[in-house]
C-alpha cells in the first residue's frame, strides 16, 4: 500500500515516516504533484500550527489550514485513492470546554487558527463520498512525543530545575494525546474497511491535572515533585498584578494553566473496538525522558 503524504517535515509528519516506513510506501507530497495524487491513502497534515505568541497574520491560517485542505481533498476526490485522513483539531470546536468535549458539541470556535480548521472541516463534509473511498476527519488534542516543542517543554524545564510548582490548590484536568496512540489510530483506518467515515476525536484515555503533569516530570527524571499549595485568592491577586506590569503570570496565563479540557475518546475507542496502545501516564514519560535526552 502507498500512502501519499503532506507535512511530512512537520512532528507528527516525521512520526507518520518512521512509524510506516517498514510497513507502507510513503510518497511525499511536493508542490507540484497536489493536483495529481498517487498512491491508495492519502494523509493530509500540512497546515499552520496554532501561534501561542500571535504574530501571525489570520489570512496565513485560511491560506493553509482550509485553502490547502480544499485543493487536497478536491484532488482526492478524482484520484484512485480510497482513504482520505486529515488533521482537525479540538479548537475546531471549542477553546474553552465546560464537561467533555464529544464530536456532537456545536462547534464554536474563537480564534482564526480553529475557524480555519473548521472551514476545512465544513468542505469535506459538504461533498458526497464517491462509492468505495472513505473519509476521516480527525479531531486531536493537545500532541506530546520524543521531540515534541511546546506547553510541556516549559513545565518540564520548570520542574528539571528543581523549582516549586506553585499552582497546587488549583484542580483541573485535561486530555493529551499520545504520538504512538495517533499513529495506531490512523494505521487502523487505512487498513479496516468497517469503520464508518466521519469526525473523530482522538485522546488518550485518561485525562490528568496539571499536578500529575509535575509529578510525572519528577518521575521521569527521579526526582520528587514540588508542588505548593499557596492560597489560591493570593495566586489570582499576583495574576491582576501580572495584568497590570504586563508579567509572565497574569490572568489569562493563570487561565491557560489550570483550565480543564478533556476530550471524549469514546467514538473513536468503539469504532475501533480495540485498547490504545500507550497509557497515558506512560506515553508521558516517554516523552519527558526524551527532553532529557536532548538538554
Amino acid at each position: 500500500m502507498r500512502i501519499y503524504l503532506t507535512g511530512a517535515s512537520g512532528f507528527v509528519g516525521k512520526y507518520i515516516v518512521e512509524f510506516f516506513q517498514d510497513k507502507k510506501t510513503i510518497i511525499i507530497a511536493k508542490r507540484e504533484t497536489l493536483n495529481k495524487i498517487e498512491g491508495q491513502v492519502v494523509i493530509h497534515l500540512a497546515g499552520k500550527a496554532h501561534d501561542l505568541k500571535n504574530v501571525s497574520s489570520p489570512d496565513e491560517y485560511y491560506k493553509v489550514n482550509t485553502e490547502l485542505t480544499k485543493r487536497v481533498f478536491d484532488s482526492f476526490l478524482v484520484s484512485k485513492a480510497r482513504v482520505f485522513i486529515t488533521l482537525s483539531s479540538v479548537k475546531a470546536v471549542a477553546d474553552d470546554v465546560y464537561g467533555e468535549l464529544s464530536e456532537e458539541v456545536i462547534p464554536n470556535p474563537i480564534t482564526h487558527y480553529g475557524k480555519s480548521k473548521l472551514l476545512a472541516e465544513q468542505y469535506i463534509l459538504s461533498n458526497s463520498i464517491p462509492q468505495g473511498k472513505r473519509v476521516y476527519i480527525l479531531r486531536p488534542c493537545m500532541i506530546h512525543g520524543p521531540g515534541n516543542k511546546g506547553n510541556l517543554n516549559l513545565l518540564y524545564a520548570l520542574v528539571s530545575k528543581g523549582l516549586p510548582w506553585p499552582l497546587g490548590l488549583f484542580e483541573n484536568s485535561r486530555s493529551y494525546l499520545s504520538i504512538e496512540n495517533l499513529c495506531f489510530i490512523i494505521k487502523e483506518l487505512m487498513d479496516r474497511e468497517n469503520i464508518p467515515s466521519g469526525i473523530y476525536n482522538v485522546a488518550d484515555d485518561v485525562p490528568l491535572s496539571t499536578n500529575d503533569i509535575i509529578k510525572i516530570i519528577a518521575e521521569s527524571n527521579g526526582k520528587k515533585a514540588r508542588i505548593l499549595n499557596i492560597n489560591k485568592n493570593f495566586i489570582k491577586l499576583l495574576a491582576f498584578v501580572g495584568n497590570l506590569l504586563k508579567l509572565p503570570l497574569n490572568s489569562e496565563s493563570l487561565h491557560k494553566l489550570t483550565k480543564n479540557y478533556i476530550v471524549s475518546n469514546s467514538k473513536i475507542k468503539l469504532a475501533l473496538a480495540k485498547q490504545l496502545p500507550v497509557s497515558s501516564k506512560d506515553g508521558l514519560i516517554k516523552t519527558f525522558q526524551s527532553f532529557s535526552k536532548n538538554a
